[in-house]
């Protein structure tokens, strides 16, 4: 069994796939890994470092894709947009390919994946169950993001965020809300309370309340009807016109006070709900700032635009992308321990792959197998016709090693 973990190519994308530590602990097991060259440098891991690791370091990229039985990757097809597709043709029949794929905004890439004969196990799509809770990438960098929101938008403040008593007079701390209380949302208060600030949070699932105060947060509570916010998995439901309409009514007076606002909501493979509208904007402060952690999928305020700052009627909108990208030694920590459980949930003790697909984590998780798409979400995505056979029938060409 041979895994190769190819230097990241999109441009600002620092991480590294797996860490030293992660690669050390398969190669102890037998395991052959191969690195390419630089891979973990912008993280913050040399070659050397994997090297004494155990793993062999490649300079061509085209020997890690030659030789790995599996390939992993951050940013894998259909995640990296900008130069991905450029590892196609080098992704082969028997291969499996590991990483993001954003398959629920960009479906196609299941069946583009398919047509290599490759097997694809797109990391965004692991179940929110908790014996899959150590391989859940979206969680591992929605807390890396949520942190770096807050420091984003004290960095861009007028006004600093805990409350000083002085001899030149008291200055008041900061007041900041929180809108959209997962994982994200949550590290982020988290992060504005410990550095001083007044923090509140909103969420339309009714769950979030006791995890807001948790975190030493204040719930903001709306007179809405809440009942049918969240989805089976965890995630808030994509909401009707009217709801939205009304919420963003209430939240005007509440947006009115703040002095910092992170947006968080997102929908998995949708747009990105509009709960800041530009009137809203003309309510604030004057030196507010909007940290917008939905700006990837269109953001949550009407005039974020992604990768700018953009400063409207005296408040500051900051559309950042990848943040968890911008703490690529950390980041690659958490996802490197996410991929290093993965293996071990598709590697047996002989070494080989093994992927049964009467496990929930493996039917949720692979888009593409045997030029075929086994799951049934991206079918109905692809306009598919739905599967006779049962998935489970797919096990006998899931196991034995990898070619």
């Amino acid at each position: 069994m041979i895994i190769g973990i190819p230097r990241e190519r999109k441009p600002g994308e620092n991480r590294v796939a797996m860490t030293p530590t992660n690669v050390q602990f398969w190669t102890e097991k037998g395991v052959e890994i191969v690195i390419e060259s630089d891979a973990g440098t912008a993280a913050g891991f040399s070659d050397n470092d994997y090297q004494s690791a155990g793993a062999r370091i490649e300079q061509e990229r085209s020997s890690i894709f030659a030789s790995a039985d599996i390939i992993l990757q951050v940013q894998a097809v259909g995640a990296n947009d900008v130069n991905g597709d450029e590892d196609l043709a080098q992704i082969r029949a028997g291969q499996v390919v590991a990483g993001m794929m954003d398959p629920l905004g960009t479906p196609a890439v299941a069946q583009t994946l398919a047509d290599t004969g490759a097997t694809a196990i797109a990391m965004e799509l692991v179940p929110r169950i908790s014996r899959a809770q150590s391989m859940d990438v979206l969680s591992s960098m929605a807390t890396l993001a949520g942190y770096k929101a807050v420091l984003l938008g004290a960095s861009e403040a007028p006004r600093i965020m805990p409350m000083l008593m002085t001899a030149a007079g008291t200055l008041n701390p900061m007041r900041v809300l929180i809108m959209g209380a997962g994982v994200a949302g949550l590290q982020a208060c988290a992060a504005a309370k410990r550095i001083g600030a007044v923090v509140e949070a909103y969420d339309v699932r009714a769950a979030a309340r006791e995890q807001i105060l948790s975190v030493g947060a204040k719930p903001v509570e709306l007179d809405l009807e809440t009942e049918s916010s969240e989805d089976t998995g965890g995630y808030a439901r994509e909401q009707s016109e009217e709801f939205i309409a009304r919420q963003q009514e209430l939240m005007a007076e509440v947006l009115a006070e703040q002095d910092m606002v992170i947006t968080t909501a997102a929908v998995p493979g949708a747009k990105s709900p509009i709960l800041v509208t530009e009137a809203m904007v003309k309510r604030m402060k004057p030196g507010a700032v909007i940290v917008d952690l939905a700006a990837e999928r269109g953001g949550n305020c009407e005039l974020t635009r992604l990768g700018e700052t953009v400063v409207a009627h005296g408040v500051k909108i900051l559309g950042p992308e990848n943040l968890a990208a911008t703490l690529p030694t950390h980041a690659s920590q958490m996802f490197g321990k996410n991929m290093e459980v993965l293996l071990g949930h598709i590697i047996d003790e002989d070494g080989k792959l093994k992927l049964d697909f009467e496990d929930e984590i493996i039917h949720e998780t692979v888009i593409a197998h045997d030029r075929d798409i086994p799951h049934k979400r991206m079918r109905e995505l692809l306009h598919l016709p739905a599967r006779e056979e049962n998935i489970i029938d797919l096990t006998e060409n899931a196991t034995g090693e990898a070619s």
